[in-house]
């Protein structure tokens, strides 16, 4: 029986013909399937690309500390490396470091993404063991576990200069409530929302916001402490996101209604108004 698996994909192409009537025409894509060996060698295949760097790292450190390079090239350990491998100075240390950090990583348990290349790792050669490992894990969690990027480890690096790397567990509890600052990228818009604690983790915190969830720093968390808010802002946040799972909703006025809502740690009377209208119109019933 073949190991294979047809997907279909489509592509609108125009007939023609005396009506020239637009159709779509499938086009079939066969996938084939790997057996258990073939699953096996990729794996071990994909792990020998993931490691390349570090193995190549491995490898001219021995050189060096060996001297191999001594019969062609005397006590030109640099001149060896330019001749035989096209590498300057600066890129050999940079694997030799690299394969150090990575060797580093390994012997740590909770270290289960590991890097892939040595731009990822370049910025914790100068930090202490302990430091590398903590650094690389915030830096995993900020790419979502996935293996991140030199620059957000970099990011992550200079941050740490600044100020003592901080555990986002000891900065707060589920429930409490912030309001956001110092967001970049696409949520920028959120900077002056209001937020609340879902999930502490190591160095990020979850948090809910009006319209959806988000990870951020406690960097970017101002704390508040209110009482009432704290109060309220569950009870806002039901409402809006009771509203905003209504299917069909689409009204203007209400989506920059509830936008408005979203950087407001209390309602007004007024607006406590507005948006029962709101609730009402879309029929989510009475606030509980």
């Amino acid at each position: 029986m073949s190991n294979k698996k047809l997907v279909a994909t489509k592509s609108s192409s125009m007939v023609e013909s005396n009506t020239s009537i637009p159709v779509e025409a499938a086009q079939v894509e066969i996938l084939a399937e790997l057996t258990h060996d073939e699953e096996r060698d990729r794996h071990r295949l994909e792990l020998r690309v993931e490691r390349a760097f570090y193995e190549a790292g491995k490898a001219i450190k021995e050189l060096r500390d060996r001297r191999l390079y001594r019969s062609t090239h005397s006590n030109d350990f640099v001149g060896y490396c330019r001749d035989r491998f096209g590498k300057t100075k600066q890129a050999v240390n940079y694997l030799i470091t690299a394969a150090e950090v990575y060797e580093n990583l390994t012997t740590t348990i909770c270290c289960r993404v590991l890097p892939t290349s040595e731009g990822q790792v370049r910025s914790l050669s100068g930090l202490e063991l302990e430091k590398q490992v903590e650094v690389w894990q915030q830096a995993v969690d900020l790419a979502d576990g996935k293996v991140p990027s030199g620059r957000i480890v970099k990011g992550i690096v200079e941050q740490l200069k600044e100020k003592p790397l901080g555990n986002a567990k000891d900065y707060c509890q589920v429930g409490d409530v912030f309001t956001l600052v110092r967001l970049e990228g696409k949520e920028k818009k959120y900077n002056g929302c209001w937020a609340i604690a879902v999930e502490p983790r190591d160095f990020t915190i979850i948090v809910d916001v009006h319209d959806t969830t988000l990870t951020v720093k406690p960097e970017n968390l101002n704390k508040i402490d209110s009482p009432e808010v704290h109060r309220q802002l569950p009870q806002i946040l039901h409402r809006i996101r009771r509203v905003r799972e209504v299917p069909g909703f689409r009204d203007r006025v209400a989506y920059t209604m509830l936008e408005h809502l979203g950087k407001q740690t209390y309602l007004t009377p007024l607006e406590d108004k507005v948006l029962r209208l709101i609730e009402k119109e879309y029929g989510v019933g009475d606030v509980e």
